[in-house]
């Protein structure tokens, strides 16, 4: 059987790094020897039947070739046939299964018989009263041929002195015997498959049981936002998968950590960079006061924007530090106004604005009658959904240019009831629709015009995230563009 099993299994699918199926080669290794056992079990099966049926059929052989030894009585020199029509049609009777016969005085003299049958082969060594089995096969009227099983005994009979031998022949058909050892190919083979098809779905549900805690691995991991370093939980998983979960928990530590240490190293240095570059600004613009020439004048005027943007760079990077997954868990949730704090937000920006020269709006959707609009609730961090409003009035005003018009909106989403929208509209030039997507990662100017660090988008995103909504650009027509942020009024929890 291992000769046999060694040519499939070396066809076995193996698992690689090319990152094929460990389910499939699990059953591939566990069904195909089930298969190859049940095809070497058929062949058993069906081997021990032909040698039972042989069996049977050669003691029937046997008998009616005794029986019609029985017939053929030696008198004095000769034989004495007594046959009797009867006995010939109960051993001719079988018209599927025809029995041929026949009597003959070896070598070759005929006596009796319905066919001429063939003699024995030289291997197939004949002994007086012992009967000799052999396959065979005899001519049919219609010129063909039928396979026949033999039964031959060689009798002696004569005077003493005068020994003579009877060779006493009977032929079967193979029919009943394939017959037979069909029958119990299919009564033995059907159970065997029916049990091999169960054993089949028992193994399949083994490997699927066995490799539901990967399953449930990788949904753990998958289901992951991209800063979710928390350790897995796989506390009920066998053995091998545990340590790959403790594999797995121990590099989202160690990357953590460096995580951490980088942030508090970025909040850190903005921290220290405030004062000094406050002071700086305090300094050149006090210098300005002071100086008459033109020259130096210009420098300072350089300097002071360099302090400016400075500062305004280090305070953009400790709100994206506070926007972070662990700072956002330190600062908790509560419930606000949302119409209210846009509010006094914009009204607290339309100084700024108009020292830019824009025209700030603000559109709560009133009704048209002095009906105070109901609060739109939001849950959620009110300092941190402030500062995203801010960066995205403020990203306007830096961009828009003199002379244009900004509006800001809040209220219902129209097409959800839980979502609250807020969008910021400018008549600026706008933003090609190509850049739409480039401008929320960090760093990322779309224009060099404006006194931008290319933080504000960015940290607007992470805040909007944070609190598991969305944040897009539309553009306007003739020219502008339209910031929507999409807010949960209801946040279970932050990611």
């Amino acid at each position: 059987m291992l000769p046999l099993l060694q040519p499939l299994l070396r066809r076995l699918p193996a698992v690689s790094p090319a990152g094929r199926s460990l389910r499939r080669h699990l059953l591939a290794w566990l069904l195909l020897p089930q298969l190859v056992l049940w095809l070497a079990a058929a062949t058993v099966t069906y081997n021990v039947a032909v040698r039972y049926a042989d069996r049977a059929n050669d003691h029937g052989l046997y008998l009616s070739s005794r029986a019609l030894a029985r017939q053929v009585k030696p008198i004095d020199s000769g034989l004495f046939v007594d046959f009797p029509r009867a006995a010939k049609d109960i051993i001719e009777a079988d018209p599927d299964d025809r029995v041929y016969y026949m009597v003959s005085s070896p070598p070759g003299e005929f006596i009796l018989g319905n066919h001429k049958l063939p003699p024995p082969s030289a291997a197939d060594a004949l002994h007086p009263d012992r009967p000799t089995f052999y396959d065979g096969q005899v001519e049919t009227p219609g010129g063909g041929t039928v396979q026949v099983r033999v039964a031959a005994i060689l009798l002696d009979y004569g005077e003493p002195g005068v020994q003579r031998r009877m060779l006493v022949q009977v032929a079967k058909s193979r029919v009943s015997r394939e017959a037979l050892a069909r029958n119990i190919l299919i009564d033995t083979v059907l159970p065997l498959s029916v049990l091999v098809l169960a054993m089949s779905a028992l193994v399949w549900a083994g490997v699927r049981t066995g490799l539901a805690p990967l399953a449930r691995l990788r949904e753990a991991v998958s289901g992951r936002g991209p800063n979710d370093l928390a350790p897995i939980e796989l506390q009920s998983a066998p053995e091998e998968v545990r340590d790959l979960a403790v594999a797995v928990n121990t590099l989202l530590a160690a990357v953590h950590a460096s995580v951490v240490e980088q942030r508090r190293f970025i909040s850190d240095a903005a921290h220290q960079l405030r004062t000094p570059l406050a002071g700086l600004k305090s300094q050149s613009e006090l210098a300005l006061k002071e100086t008459t020439d033109p020259a130096l004048r210009a420098r300072l005027e350089r300097v002071r924007e360099s302090a400016a943007r400075s500062a305004h760079l280090v305070t953009q990077l400790l709100t994206l530090a506070r926007a972070e997954p662990e700072s956002l868990a330190t600062l908790g949730r509560s419930r606000f106004d949302l119409r209210r704090l846009v509010q006094d937000l914009t009204a607290e920006m339309v100084p700024r604005a108009l020292g830019e020269g824009i025209d700030l709006g603000l559109d709560c959707g009133e009704t048209g009658d002095d009906t105070p609009l109901p609060p739109l609730t939001l849950e959620g961090n009110a300092l941190l959904i402030r500062e995203s409003i801010v960066n995205l009035i403020d990203n306007a005003i830096r961009y828009a240019g003199r002379g244009t018009e900004i509006t800001v909106r809040v209220l219902p989403d129209p097409h959800r009831s839980d979502m609250a929208l807020v969008e910021v509209d400018d008549t600026g030039p706008g933003l090609p629709v190509a850049l739409h997507k480039q401008v929320f990662d960090r760093f990322f100017r779309g224009t060099n015009e404006g006194r931008g660090c290319g933080l504000g988008l960015a940290i607007v995103k992470e805040i909007v995230e944070r609190h598991r909504g969305r944040v897009g650009l539309v553009s306007l027509q003739p020219h502008g563009l339209r910031v929507q942020v999409r807010l949960p009024r209801d946040v279970r929890g932050f990611t």
